[in-house]
């Protein structure tokens, strides 16, 4: 999977592309869950832990304090 998010290669795209290429990125994944078994509660409460991980990541230094 990290071959289909290369960060050096995205950073060398435009803006349009970046969209694009992270919207096969997710679809890819979610494909993968649903082939693995997941259903779609548990995506749900996987998507919703890569949020609370990316909201805990952004918030600023003061206000983790």
């Amino acid at each position: 999977m990290a071959q289909l998010l290369d960060r050096d290669a995205l950073q060398s795209q435009g803006r349009g592309e970046r969209e694009k290429a992270i919207k096969i990125l997710a679809k890819s994944i979610y494909r993968e869950l649903r082939a693995s078994g997941y259903d779609t509660r548990e995506i749900v409460a996987l998507s919703s832990e890569l949020i609370g991980l990316i909201t805990t990541d952004i918030k600023p230094e003061s206000a983790s304090k």
